[in-house]
């Protein structure tokens, strides 16, 4: 069984940067856990179980016996229908085989499976349950009216999950950093940084960098001369080899995110008889935390994201949105991807206007008001392990900390998008991090619990060694358990971009960030 608990390095004194201290990197061990380790949820702390994914015999050695998606196949699970009911479920069969054309006979391979309406403009995520036997049953809920087409996708083999969910697991990190040293005397020298010691790549000394607040850690190869107090910079360094060439094979974009020959002509959905309903939506509250997801958690219809867990807005002119946001201050944290919801706000309402902080745009902090509704938009990144371009150590501020200093209240509103730059790290460094945003974030609504906070799940779009879907899909099944049982909303960035026929990127189109922000101010003003 796979289980981890965190055990942090021993430290006499507690210093947040730039008031570091150096560690040698062989440092006895504590076993002491983090103080708010012991309230995450039980589901958290087995990653075993939280974490499952079919297992994939042998070492993947025969190129030709992974799964292909030329010759897989699917079909429907019962006889076609000259119609199908709308709000019915349409079941199919995937059939896994090898680039021989051969059954499959375990599972594991990441396929995406979607019911499209071109002509209406719709899309919805089927679901896809794993048999283990090399085959798969997929369901996917008939939402509207009008012609379908079911679409099937191999994001990835088996085996190239199998070298994904080694290296994740085994290796400490796939990529680097670097971080710029400057002395009083205008010194300056740069080192290789990283979650652990281990990861700086030095055998000697390294400086260790703890956050007061959430004790989160970071560390750097102990400069030449320099203190380590004088680190003032930090940026993206290198992606690190950590494939061989079989992996490669396996990963290559040929065998990647392919789709698989057409195997059910399109359908017709209509609605029941005596029902002149275009749409099959059930009763619905209005969007609050709290409220559980379903699966999937919405649908495109006309281009418009309809949720299916609350009777979600549309806010489709400036003057909606300057009337829901009026007097509120939003503070987002975390990562490209929710900078894009601060841009697509600024960018959508002429009266909202930035203010130039003269800080690196990539990390942040951003800001934008809008004075005559008294309203403020801030952004920054989440702080270490951080991609970006080299920016002021003093502007990276951990989540934990950001949300510490919020008064909250009714008119104060905090987002939380990460999971991005945590797929080259193995899943205990993101547990480790969710542990002291789920304590953050619990203070935050015990001292005011009229403050919304609202979790964007992280979005499809990478499909490499780096930074794959697989490795994301994880990412949100930490996120979704960290905040279990808090009143937090969540909006499902996974379901969003994946439903609609659109190019895959990991800063999606301005059509998906319009419904995802509108989702979020659907929590905003329900009604």
């Amino acid at each position: 069984m796979l289980c981890f608990r965190m055990y942090w390095p021993d430290s006499t004194t507690i210093h947040r940067p730039p008031g570091p201290h150096p560690v040698f990197r062989h440092a006895s061990k504590s076993t002491e856990s983090p103080p708010f380790w012991d309230s995450l949820p039980q589901e958290l702390t087995n990653l075993t179980s939280l974490l499952y994914w079919p297992p994939t015999p042998g070492d993947g050695g025969d190129l030709l016996a992974s799964t292909s998606p030329q010759t897989s196949t699917y079909h429907l699970r019962g006889p076609a229908q000259a119609t199908y009911e709308l709000g019915g479920l349409l079941e199919v069969i995937l059939v896994a085989r090898d680039h021989w054309g051969r059954p499959k006979s375990h599972g594991g391979d990441l396929f995406q499976a979607r019911l499209l309406g071109p002509e209406s403009k719709a899309g919805v995520p089927g679901d896809v349950q794993d048999l283990e036997n090399g085959t798969y049953l997929v369901s996917i809920p008939l939402l509207w009216v009008g012609k379908a087409q079911v679409q099937m996708r191999l994001i990835h083999s088996s085996e190239a999950v199998g070298v994904l969910r080694r290296i994740w697991r085994e290796k400490r990190a796939t990529v680097d950093f670097r971080g710029y040293f400057q002395g009083m005397k205008g010194a300056k020298e740069t080192v290789v940084c990283n979650v652990d010691p281990h990861s700086t790549g030095v055998k000697g000394p390294t400086c260790q960098y703890r956050d007061v607040v959430s004790g989160e850690l970071w560390f750097c190869a102990q400069p030449p001369t320099l203190p380590c107090n004088s680190l003032v910079g930090h940026s993206a360094g290198s992606y690190l080899k950590v494939t061989t060439r079989h992996d490669e094979a396996l990963l290559a974009w040929n065998v990647t995110d392919k789709l698989l020959p057409q195997g059910i002509p399109p359908i017709l959905v209509s609605p029941a008889a005596h029902w002149n309903i275009v749409l099959a939506l059930p009763p619905r509250p209005p969007c609050h935390p709290g409220l559980k997801s379903p699966k999937p958690s919405g649908f495109y219809y006309q281009n418009t994201w309809h949720s299916l867990s609350c009777s979600g807005r549309t806010f489709p002119t400036a003057d909606s949105i300057l009337g829901c946001l009026a007097g509120r201050v939003v503070h987002m944290i975390g990562d490209s991807t929710l900078r894009q919801w601060w841009e697509y706000l600024r960018d959508t309402v002429p009266s909202m206007k930035s203010v130039d902080l003269h800080v690196t745009y990539q990390a942040g902090p951003l800001m934008a008001v809008e004075t005559t509704r008294g309203i403020v938009l801030h952004w920054r990144a989440h702080s270490w392990p951080l991609r970006t371009a080299r920016t002021s150590v003093a502007s990276l501020h951990s989540v934990a900390r950001e949300l510490g200093g919020l008064a909250g209240g009714p008119y104060t509103v905090v987002v939380l998008g990460l999971g991005a730059h945590f797929t080259t790290f193995p899943p205990s460094i993101f547990v480790r991090r969710l542990a002291g945003i789920r304590a953050a974030v619990m203070a935050l609504l015990a001292r005011e619990p009229s403050t919304l906070v609202v979790i964007k799940l992280a979005n499809t779009g990478y499909k490499s060694v780096y930074g794959s879907d697989w490795l994301t899909l994880q990412v949100n099944r930490l996120l979704r358990a960290a905040f279990a049982g808090l009143r937090v909303a969540f909006v499902d960035a996974w379901d969003m971009t994946s439903s609609l026929a659109l190019p895959d990127s990991i800063h999606p189109g301005r059509l998906i960030v319009q419904n995802e922000v509108a989702l979020f101010l659907s929590f905003i003003c329900p009604t």
